[in-house]
């Protein structure tokens, strides 16, 4: 009978330590919200969050009630039955602010800090060898480099220059992995043209995507949804510079189950609509400097909804599918991820304009960035396709593309 006992009161606490567990790991580390919203937060029974100097508490019982006035970064403690602390939470309250949304297809130029290593391959030297120079350095696709010999390279012919240079001597170079600088040495070989050092290297990215929308009382712009890759390494392009310009459609592929479609456009005649400062995971923002390059006026000018706005259910999307303009069309929003601050799949939305379905077969390639409006507000951007059905994808909250701008100046 206490055996029994004692495997049923183990059982019970190991519940209720799952319980909490999982209660402090769903609680973001970062947490942005608008002025006067709530933080929409699940928290456990004695849990508690509070300030620094214990201004702030929240509790389970007003966590969803308490609504936060100061603007600013709060940096908070989670804590266990009051004095246990568990867990540093960072809730940023940002203004809030008005944007126009636009919608229409935009195409970039992004330049790299430094040259961006895509691939490797050995070479053959001068006295018919085959050797690999880059073999033992650490160097690995997807780095980027930044020196050479304390040289600054900006790109692929600054790279060029210096490993010739070296006339075969071992060159030093310093290159940026996952944000942390590292430093290794190359001997450089003869091949039957010029010094090599066996990397393939690239110093800028260009992609086509849609204008999401731009802030008049900055001037501050963002587009996509999410960041450019570059497509060899699949990584976010670290930019020093970049260039917003207008693209021409050429024509669409319609997506299909399993393969996505695509906006096809060309960028070559393009004018410019403004600089590139950031690509980040939720897009690429800078500032706009040629205001009559955007299919948009003062006149369409909307708040930013807060996610307590969000509803499931009917919404509109804008974007431009041929050189005629851009349209609204119709969606659905069928789920809301409130808490999410982790990535750009903030609700599950999917196409329901029978005009759209029948151009694109739903989102395609290109209609990234496309503004998401409900109730006379602009609550967000289209990000991602679901593969195994076009008519479904995801967009991203508009607070978080709003913290990001903010974040930039």
């Amino acid at each position: 009978m206490r055996k029994t006992l004692l495997k049923m009161t183990i059982v019970i606490i190991l519940i209720i330590s799952y319980i909490y567990i999982c209660s402090i790991i769903s609680i973001p580390q970062d947490i942005v919200i608008f002025e006067g919203d709530k933080l929409n937060l699940k928290i456990a029974t004695g849990l508690s969050l509070s300030s620094k100097n214990e201004e702030t508490l929240l509790t389970a019982s007003n966590v969803n009630k308490q609504k936060i006035s100061k603007t600013g970064v709060d940096n908070l403690d989670l804590n266990l039955f009051g004095n246990i602390k568990v867990k540093n939470v960072n809730v940023s309250v940002i203004p809030k602010t008005t944007v126009i949304p636009v919608g229409t297809a935009i195409g970039m130029k992004l330049y790299t800090k430094g040259v961006l290593v895509v691939g490797m391959s050995q070479i053959d030297t001068e006295n018919n060898e085959k050797k690999k120079p880059y073999e033992n350095s650490g160097i690995e696709q997807g780095d980027t480099i930044l020196e050479v010999n304390n040289n600054q390279i900006e790109n692929t012919e600054d790279l060029i220059k210096e490993v010739n240079n070296s006339k075969g001597n071992a060159i030093t170079i310093k290159y940026l992995r996952e944000n942390k600088t590292m430093e290794t040495s190359i001997t450089p070989v003869k091949s039957k043209e010029e010094y090599k050092i066996g990397l393939w290297v690239r110093d800028a990215a260009a992609g086509v995507g849609t204008l999401t929308f731009y802030e008049p009382s900055t001037n501050l712009f963002m587009a996509l949804g999410h960041g450019i890759s570059d497509i060899d390494t699949e990584k976010i392009v670290d930019i020093a510079s970049g260039e917003l310009i207008t693209a021409n459609i050429i024509s669409i592929i319609k997506g299909k189950k399993g393969s996505p479609g695509e906006v096809r456009g060309t960028i070559e005649s393009g004018n410019s609509i403004g600089k590139i400062y950031k690509n980040t995971n939720f897009g690429v923002y800078g500032t706009v400097t040629n205001k009559n390059s955007i299919l948009s006026n003062s006149s369409e000018e909307l708040e930013v909804a807060s996610r307590d706005e969000i509803k499931e259910g009917k919404a509109q999307i804008i974007c431009q599918l041929d050189n005629s303009g851009r349209k609204i069309y119709d969606i659905e929003i069928e789920k809301i991820y409130i808490n999410n601050n982790q990535d750009n799949k903030s609700m599950l939305i999917k196409i329901t304009d029978e005009e759209l379905i029948e151009k694109t077969g739903g989102i395609i390639q290109g209609m990234s960035g496309a503004p998401v409006i409900q109730n006379g507000k602009f609550i967000g951007a289209v990000t991602n396709v679901l593969v195994n059905d076009p008519t479904q994808g995801y967009a991203v909250f508009g607070d978080i593309l709003i913290k990001q701008i903010r974040s930039g100046m």
